[in-house]
């Protein structure tokens, strides 16, 4: 054993290698033993089986790759291109990722013929579906025990996300998976011969093996064999944490009887804690609301009623369902109500105390309307006027990518090939990223600088050059709070945080600010918004400008300060703006951290529309070019409205920017959130809480809008319109990223392209490489680059593997 240990001490000690061990040959099975499907199906005909590492800590991925004769490659890339795939779609026909987790159950096994097999579990198939890797006769047997015992201690490092270095044989034994004999994978070729499972720390003879001759049948020993049974079990459900003590309740405002269900990450299903408990809402200080839920015999748990909990109605099957947090992790309780009377009474107490709470206002002061809106908001329902001529989910348009790759270099201008750096000694990373309308360009705020990305006739970025110093006229440098192109693209406004009552045009065919426009003495700029939905591809000169209580447009070409008097609307009360948009007609949305909305159809005047706060500042707004539809976001939860006035009302077919809605006709909003298990499944992954980047539209002169993107912590989430108006239960796709996505954003003119800003590269991706959200995509980390080969290097954008690994041609070495 000791000389195992030094063999996968070894193997794991290189952190700079990104392979940890690997199996050069073999045959990729999906075995399918009680499904009508068919047994057997052979996915790779030949194949290499490595254990990788993953951009992120304590992370690893057990990786299939396909292997090609001489000329294969070619031959099928000219199918696929006579076919229109995408290239993009490459990696996926070539490589399978599987995140190294106990839920695998990961194991090999010898057979009397002398067959190696690594075997786990398809998490994404039916029940007892499963791959084999059946390795070539030519590989040794001691290197399948070493596979196996390398992702048992990755399966440990991820479980308790620390060094396998210091694992005791014990320890590791949690993770040997011995309950039934692997299937033949080819049961009408293959002989049937009794399987013997061994573990890799029960057999050192097997694992020490090196001779490239015949393998023998590896046989455990007894004291062993009693070991491995001792461990036979199934996957630990999902516990329920201990509760907390329960705050002094100083008002009741909702009690009712329940059943307690809690979601099991491991089965990814809800299971029944308690077939009836009492759920309590109360009042437990000022603006402070409490979730009590106890039975007869127990408290089951106590929640401070905030945000977080990502409350979600469903009157179809009487249920709630929300998140609770504990300081290490998340979990996302449902409860079943008897009848729909009980869940209305249950939904108004709790829907109240989130209100009041956020809001810091009585929800008895509320209008009437105003209330049902915040009760509609958060009810699992599917929008009127939703397309049910065609549910079915179309079959996108694939665009070919065939460049190079993204070429990304260093800033300065006399970089030599071997000077590639991916961070600044300034510590500063990207942060804000601003995408063209006019000219194919992205711009990408790092600090006091900014790099300028081409974007490249196949859907991939160049890096083009670096703006190295942005600075005032008088020579000081600053980072822009926030940027907006003008101007035909020609111009960048800058907001500098220091000076509040000014703003800065950058030229960009210098790379430098020209111009300090003072907006005025008394009213600062908070934020701006062009004049219209695109503006910027026009001459335009005047934008708007928003204070937290005045909406007011900016004319630099006036003298002196650059406010236009006539077109200011100014509230004495602190409405506290922080958001705009505009359609493409000019009208104009206004979001507040209070979280309300108003439409205009003009400057100076009163709101046509003001839509009611659910409570959560808004810190995102966009509008569909139309002025159909209104996105604001809000940290936990995206806000899609409907601005269109129905058939029966007063001003049918009229905007709310053009006519106020009627008492009885408010638009019902529909709150676009993560489901609970998910938001659960994100926050035992990365240990933080949902906080969304402001969500967009896709958008383009003569394009409507089909989707929306935004991004939380590692993971970008992008929502199908189609589905989400047809009421859909899959309306998300995810991407996950080892680092943080700091900025998002369609390419302009098309939803199929997504560029995206982490804290230190810049990318292009292709929508195709979302995946929907399960328990493996959401666990697996993509890297996009970051290995330094000591050279430039190169990135493919717009059809990035799925996987951390990547060619010395595809990786993407930009210092943003």
């Amino acid at each position: 054993m000791f000389m195992l240990r030094n063999v996968t001490k070894y193997l794991f000690g290189d952190g700079s290698k990104e392979s940890v061990i690997e199996i050069p040959q073999g045959q990729l099975y999906l075995v399918r033993p009680l499904s009508p499907k068919g047994y057997s199906e052979l996915i790779f005909k030949d194949a290499a089986a490595t254990v990788r590492r993953t951009g992120q800590e304590f992370q690893y991925q057990l990786v299939i790759q396909r292997a090609y004769e001489e000329g294969e490659e070619e031959l099928l890339a000219e199918e696929d291109g006579e076919d229109g795939i995408s290239e993009s779609l490459g990696a996926e026909k070539d490589e399978k990722t599987f995140l190294l987790d106990q839920g695998l159950h990961f194991r090999s096994e010898i057979r009397e013929g002398g067959e190696k097999v690594l075997a786990w579990r398809d998490l994404s198939g039916d029940p007892g579906d499963l791959f084999e890797f059946v390795c070539d006769s030519s590989v040794p047997a001691g290197e399948v025990g070493t596979f196996e015992l390398v992702a048992m201690k990755c399966q440990y490092e991820r479980k308790y996300r620390k060094s396998n270095e210091n694992a005791t044989e014990k320890e590791l034994h949690e993770f040997s998976f011995t309950e039934q004999p692997i299937p033949n994978a080819s049961p009408i070729t293959s002989p049937t011969i009794k399987a013997s499972s061994r573990s890799p720390l029960g057999d050192t003879k097997a694992l020490t093996e090196t001779s490239s001759g015949p393998s023998r049948r590896a046989k455990p020993s007894r004291s062993s064999s009693k070991a491995l049974v001792a461990l036979e079990r199934e996957d630990v459900p999902t516990r329920a944490p201990a509760a907390v003590e329960h705050p002094e309740a100083r008002e009741i405002l909702t009690e009712e009887k329940a059943e307690l269900h809690l979601f099991d990450v491991q089965s990814g299903s809800f299971i029944l804690q308690d077939p009836e408990v009492t759920a309590i809402v109360s009042e437990t200080g000022t603006w402070q609301y409490w979730l009590q839920i106890s039975s007869k015999h127990r408290d089951w748990l106590g929640q401070a009623v905030i945000a977080d909990i990502n409350p979600v109605f469903n009157f179809e099957y009487l249920s709630f369902i929300f998140n609770h947090y504990t300081e290490e992790n998340a979990f996302s309780w449902l409860l079943r109500f008897r009848n729909q009377d009980v869940e209305e009474r249950f939904q108004e107490g709790l829907m109240r105390a989130l209100w009041e709470q956020l809001n810091e206002i009585k929800w008895t002061k509320a209008k009437d309307d105003d209330r049902q809106y915040v009760l509609d908001a958060f009810q699992d329902l599917t929008l009127e006027d939703a397309d049910n001529e065609n549910q079915e989910e179309d079959v996108e348009e694939v665009e070919e990518v065939d460049d190079n790759g993204q070429r990304s270099e260093h800033y300065d201008s006399d970089e030599s090939e071997d000077d590639v750096v991916t961070r600044d000694d300034d510590g500063n990373v990207n942060s804000q990223l601003a995408v063209g309308y006019k000219h194919d360009r992205s711009f990408v705020v790092r600090g006091s600088k900014i790099g300028v990305f081409k974007h490249t006739p196949n859907n991939n970025l160049e890096f083009s050059t670096n703006i190295s110093k942005v600075e005032m006229p008088n020579g000081k440098l600053f980072s822009p709070k926030k940027v907006m192109l003008h101007a035909e693209d020609q111009n960048m406004i800058l907001q500098n945080e220091n000076n509040p009552n000014s703003v800065y045009r950058m030229d960009l065919e210098y790379g430098k600010v020209v111009d300090e426009w003072k907006v005025h003495d008394d009213i600062q700029v908070n934020t701006f918004a062009p004049e219209s939905k695109f503006a910027q591809m026009t001459g335009e000169q005047t934008f708007l400008g928003l204070s937290r209580n005045a909406l007011y447009r900016i004319d630099p070409r006036l003298a002196g300060n650059k406010l236009v008097d006539s077109e200011l609307k100014q509230y004495v009360s602190k409405n506290d703006f922080s958001a705009a948009a505009t359609t493409e007609q000019g009208y104009i949305a206004v979001a507040s951290n209070k979280g309300d909305i108003r439409m205009f159809d003009r400057l100076g005047i009163n709101a046509k529309t003001h839509i009611p706060a659910l409570g959560e500042p808004i810190i995102g707004l966009d509008v569909s070019a139309d002025g159909r539809w209104i996105l604001a976001t809000c940290r936990t939860y995206l806000l899609l409205i409907d601005a269109l006035q129905k058939e029966g009302s007063k001003y049918e077919g009229k905007l709310g920017f053009e006519r106020s809605f009627g008492k009885d006709s408010k638009p019902q909003p529909r709150r676009l959130g993560l489901q609970p298990s998910h938001v659960a499944q994100f926050q035992h992954e990365t240990k933080a809480p949902l906080a969304f980047t402001p969500a967009r539209f896709n958008t383009g002169v003569d394009d409507k809008e089909t989707s929306i993107i935004t991004a939380t912590g590692p993971f970008i989430i992008t929502w199908n319109m189609k589905k989400v108006l047809a009421g859909r239960k899959d309306p998300y796709t995810i991407k996950r990223y080892a680092e943080e996505v700091m900025a998002d954003n369609f390419k302009y003119g098309s939803d199929k392209n997504v560029i995206v800003a982490l804290p230190n590269e810049v990318n292009m991706v292709a929508k195709q490489s979302f995946k929907k959200p399960t328990r493996e995509s959401i666990a697996t980390p993509v890297r996009v680059g970051g290995e330094v080969y000591g050279r430039r290097s190169y990135g493919r954008g717009g059809g990035e593997r799925p996987s951390s690994r990547l060619a010395r041609e595809e990786v993407v070495n930009s210092p943003y």
